[in-house]
This record gives C-alpha cells, sequence and structure tokens, in this order.
C-alpha cells in the first residue's frame, strides 16, 4: 500500500517537470538558432574584411588584462556552453518522464495513449541533440575566433623585438 501510493506520488511529481523541461528545450533551440544567424552573419562580415567583435573594444576601453581578456570570453561563451551541455539532459528528461505512462498504457493495450506519449518522449531529445550539436559546433567556431582575436591583441601590445640584437 505505502509502495503504491510513494510510486503514484513520483510519478505525479516527475510529470510536473516535462512541460518546463519541453519549455526549456524549444528556449534553448530559438536561443541556438539566434546564435547560429549571428555567427553566419559574422563569418560573412569577416570574408568581406570586417571584424566586429566585442573583445577589441573591451581592451580598448579598458586596457584589460590578458586574464581580464579570457574571463571576458568565458563570459560571452557561457550561455552556449550551459546549451550544449545541459539540453541533451533536459531531452533525456523529456523523454524519460513519457516513457512511463507509455509503457503503462501499453500493459493495457492502449496503443493510441502509448503514440502519444512516444511522439512527446521522442520529439523532445531530437530537438534537444539537435540543438546541443548545433550550439556546440558555434561554441567551438566562436571559442577560436574570439581566441584568435586575443592572440592579436596580446601581440599587438607586446614591445617589438626589431631594436634588439
Amino acid at each position: 500500500m505505502f509502495s503504491s501510493n510513494l510510486e503514484s506520488v513520483l510519478s505525479q511529481v516527475s510529470a510536473v517537470f516535462l512541460a518546463p523541461s519541453l519549455l526549456c528545450i524549444v528556449l534553448a533551440l530559438i536561443y541556438t538558432l539566434y546564435a547560429f544567424g549571428a555567427l553566419l552573419t559574422d563569418a560573412w562580415l569577416m570574408r568581406k574584411g570586417v571584424r566586429r567583435t566585442e573583445l577589441s573594444a573591451y581592451a580598448r576601453k579598458a586596457a584589460k588584462h590578458s586574464d581580464d581578456l579570457e574571463l571576458f570570453i568565458m563570459r560571452k561563451l557561457e550561455l552556449l556552453r550551459l546549451t550544449s551541455r545541459v539540453t541533451p539532459m533536459l531531452g533525456l528528461v523529456a523523454t524519460l518522464i513519457p516513457m512511463g505512462p507509455a509503457l503503462l498504457a501499453l500493459s493495457e493495450n492502449d496503443t493510441t495513449s502509448v503514440g502519444s506519449n512516444m511522439v512527446v518522449a521522442f520529439s523532445g531529445v531530437t530537438l534537444a541533440l539537435i540543438t546541443a550539436s548545433l550550439s556546440f559546433v558555434i561554441l567551438n567556431i566562436r571559442r577560436r575566433w574570439l581566441f584568435e582575436e586575443l592572440r592579436m591583441i596580446e601581440q599587438d601590445s607586446e614591445p617589438s623585438a626589431g631594436g634588439r640584437v
């Protein structure tokens, strides 16, 4: 008796997290698509010879040390990093929560309920994995661009070795 009540309560509590996890997946997808558009825009501008980033402006404005600039880069990329790492876990949550009712419906030969729960489960994990993969690619390209720019800033601030023997 206690065991079945506990299982029922746990099932109901976990079901509460389905809608928030799906909402977070959709928000992460929207953010990632926005970041992808910004990446494509920046790549297009770079091909035209225009390099526009906040890092150089930040370095000029405050005459920052390279450690400060690295911290700026980490802050700039933090949301992409979180998106690429957390979204797969949200996808797993969005898969596992509907699987319980789907398996229960399967035991009762309720194929309609099995189908609808499986659609939610696989849609959630599919969108989460697409979002995580795309945000991971964007993160790595952005990181490389920013560290290349950091290196250029560091080289510009180094004293030239032209007068040494």
